[in-house]
């Protein structure tokens, strides 16, 4: 890449599970990365391997207070994205997601640059509507216990739209649907990174509900990729966009998967499912093939099967102290089966 060509970008919660993704496929591209992260859900070895690039920098920041940065690019994706992390503090998620938000826009229009929200097939709900597409409303619960997660995603879609109109930003909004693979903690409470973790184990695979919910998982890479071509599509494309892998899959298929690819002995058991947890959750993703160009490519049992690998390579390893979530706490976010939440950064 040209000098010329280089932009500085920043991404907040670049420490997260698709933050340290997103912050190596930009110093990849030849870009100036700066990393802002507070570390509640983020880890430091998730971007070790970043820290002497002589691209990259790193900042210890929460983005309820204003920053104060010189930069071209932001991508939003600070904020707490699994049920056991979110529902420790669900207060300072929502603040998260909406001061988060006024004080990223507020940089960006102080210096003029562009600005991707991630959101989240959360602000969906539990949909009425399937598959949902952009136009469809939601059907989300405003006082239950997801809801600081789902309405604090769809305030700051309002925010953006609303500096989009107001002060004519260049905002974009990818709504991000299930995404799994490497780095992701391995006690987030997700359905993923539980049922490997259980797998490698040859512990009993935990199915809440009949096991007939479904989800659409979409592997890092190529949410990664859509990230780019969003950030990069025609100024008059804002967004919402969905962003995911169409194709559904139930719970019971997947822990099925997971046995088979993880060579486990483990069975698999069932328990009730918990309050507000969507039923299903499949994207239409016809406005991100016509304007992006872009549809996911990386099969499930290859997304699977380097996820499985990462876990095994980890498992030994195993650092809780890089999350401020005391033990107790999610385990009984566990119990309750809150891992159906579709990831998004930080």
């Amino acid at each position: 890449m040209k000098e010329a060509d280089c932009k500085r970008i920043l991404v907040t919660g670049g420490a997260g599970f698709l933050g340290s993704h997103l912050c190596e496929y930009l110093l990849r591209q030849g870009h100036d990365v700066l990393c802002v992260d507070n570390f509640y859900t983020g880890s430091k070895h998730n971007i070790s391997n970043l820290l002497a690039h002589p691209r990259f920098e790193l900042m210890r920041h929460d983005v309820t207070f204003p920053l104060y940065v010189e930069v071209d690019e932001i991508y939003n994706l600070a904020c707490p994205a699994s049920p056991v992390h979110y529902q420790n503090d669900p207060v300072q998620t929502t603040k998260t997601s909406v001061h988060g938000a006024i004080n990223m826009l507020g940089l960006a229009k102080r210096v003029k640059a562009k600005i991707l929200q991630a959101s989240t097939s959360e602000v969906y709900g539990d949909p009425q509507v399937h598959p949902q597409t952009e136009q469809y409303w939601g059907h989300v619960n405003p006082i239950g216990i997801r809801s600081c997660y789902d309405e604090g995603k769809r305030c700051a879609e309002t925010l953006f739209m609303d500096y989009r109109r107001q002060h004519n930003l260049q905002v974009k909004i990818a709504r991000i649907f299930n995404t799994y693979g490497p780095r992701m903690h391995p006690n987030d409470g997700r359905v993923v990174s539980n049922f490997i973790m259980q797998a490698l184990s040859n512990e009993p695979l935990t199915i809440y509900g009949d096991g007939s919910q479904t989800r659409s998982f979409c592997y890092v890479d190529d949410l990664i990729a859509a990230f780019d071509k969003l950030m990069n599509s025609p100024g008059d494309f804002c967004g919402p966009v969905n962003l995911g892998n169409p194709t559904e899959h139930t719970m019971l298929e997947l822990a099925e998967r997971v046995i088979a690819l993880s060579n486990s002995r483990s069975s698999i058991v069932f328990k009730p499912l918990p309050s507000d947890d969507p039923v299903r959750r499949k994207p239409d993703i016809s406005l991100a093939r016509s304007m992006l160009e872009w549809e996911p490519g990386v099969s499930l049992d290859e997304g699977l099967r380097r996820t499985i690998d990462y876990f095994k390579g980890m498992r030994a390893g195993l650092d809780d102290e890089d999350v401020d979530v005391p033990a107790d706490f999610a385990s009984s976010m566990q119990e309750q089966g809150l891992h159906g939440g579709s990831p998004t950064p930080a």
